[in-house]
C-alpha cells in the first residue's frame, strides 16, 4: 500500500513540475526570467513560515559540503532552465532539462564510485541525438550541431541537475530531507537574486497569479518527490518523471500554440526513449559474476 501511494505521489510530483514550467512560461512573457526564478525560491520558504520546527530541521546537518553542492548545482540549474523556458518553447526547454538522468549517472560514477555499464552508451547516444533533432541543431547543413544560446542553457541546466541529483543521493546518507530542501532554497535565492533585481518590474495581479502557481507547484512537486523517494526505485522515478516532459509539450501545443515538425517529434521520442533506457539499464539489477 505504501509503495502504491509513493508511485501516486511521484505522478503528482511530475504533474506539478509540468504546471510549474507552464506557469513560468506565462510569467516570463512579461517578467524577466531571473525575477520569475527568484520568486520561485522565495515562495519555497512558505513551509518554514507555516511550521517553524521545519526550519530547525533544515538547519541541522552533518555534511555541510554536500548541502552546498546540492544548493549551488540545483539553484544554478533552475536559473538556466527558467532562462531557457523564457526564450524557447516550454516543451523543448523541459525536455532538455529532464535529460538530467543521463548526466546524474556520470556524476555518480565520478563521485559516488558507481560503475557505469558499457551498455549505457547506446541509450545515451540515442538521447543526445534526439535532443539535437528536437532543438533543430541539424537544420543548417553548413553548421551541424549548432545550438542557440538558450537551447544551450537548457543543456547546461540538465548537466547541473544531474550533478544536483548525485549530490542529493550522497547527502541522503547523512542528511534529512528538510536540510536538503532548505539548502536548495537558500542557495537558489542567493544565486538568482542578482538576476532578479536587474531590470526588476513589479508584477501585475495576473503575473502574481502565475508566480504563485510557479511557487506553489514547486513546493508540491519537491515535497511529494522527496517523500516518495523512500519507497520507490530510481527506475520508477526516472521513468515517471518523463511525464513532465509529455504534459508540458502538450500544454505548449494546446494552450500556447507551439508547433513541432516531424523531425522534432521524432527527436522528442528518441530523447525520451534514450533517457528512460539510461535509467532502466543503470537501475536494473546486475547478475552475480
Amino acid at each position: 500500500m505504501q509503495h502504491r501511494r509513493a508511485l501516486i505521489l511521484i505522478v503528482v510530483s511530475a504533474l506539478s513540475f509540468a504546471l510549474m514550467a507552464f506557469a513560468a512560461k506565462l510569467a516570463s512573457r512579461s517578467l524577466p526570467a531571473g525575477e520569475v526564478t527568484f520568486a520561485r525560491f522565495l515562495l519555497m520558504l512558505a513551509p518554514f513560515l507555516v511550521a517553524p520546527r521545519l526550519l530547525r530541521e533544515a538547519t541541522t546537518w552533518q555534511r555541510l559540503d554536500l548541502l552546498v553542492y546540492r544548493g549551488v548545482f540545483g539553484g544554478s540549474a533552475v536559473l538556466l532552465y527558467f532562462l531557457a523556458i523564457a526564450h524557447v518553447p516550454v516543451g523543448i526547454a523541459t525536455l532538455l532539462n529532464y535529460s538530467s538522468p543521463i548526466w546524474s549517472v556520470l556524476f555518480a560514477a565520478l563521485f559516488l564510485d558507481e560503475r557505469v555499464r558499457p551498455a549505457l552508451l547506446a541509450p545515451f547516444a540515442l538521447a543526445l541525438t534526439g535532443m539535437l533533432l528536437v532543438t533543430g541543431a541539424f537544420s543548417d547543413p553548413a553548421a551541424p550541431f549548432r545550438l542557440g544560446k538558450w537551447e544551450l542553457a537548457g543543456f547546461v541546466s540538465s548537466i547541473l541537475s544531474g550533478a544536483a541529483v548525485a549530490s542529493i543521493r550522497a547527502a541522503r546518507r547523512t542528511e534529512g530531507s528538510w536540510a536538503i530542501y532548505g539548502s536548495f532554497t537558500l542557495f537558489g535565492l542567493l544565486i538568482t537574486a542578482p538576476f532578479a533585481f536587474t531590470g526588476f518590474r513589479w508584477p501585475t495581479p495576473l503575473e502574481w497569479l502565475w508566480l504563485a502557481l510557479v511557487g506553489g507547484s514547486s513546493i508540491v512537486a519537491q515535497l511529494t518527490m522527496t517523500y516518495a523517494y523512500r519507497w520507490v526505485t530510481n527506475l520508477q522515478v526516472g521513468a515517471i518523471a518523463q511525464l513532465t516532459v509529455v504534459v508540458t509539450m502538450g500544454l505548449g501545443v494546446v494552450v500556447l500554440g507551439d508547433s513541432f515538425g516531424p523531425l522534432q517529434v521524432l527527436g522528442a521520442a528518441l530523447a525520451l526513449a534514450g533517457i528512460v533506457g539510461v535509467v532502466w539499464l543503470q537501475s536494473a539489477p546486475r547478475a552475480v559474476e
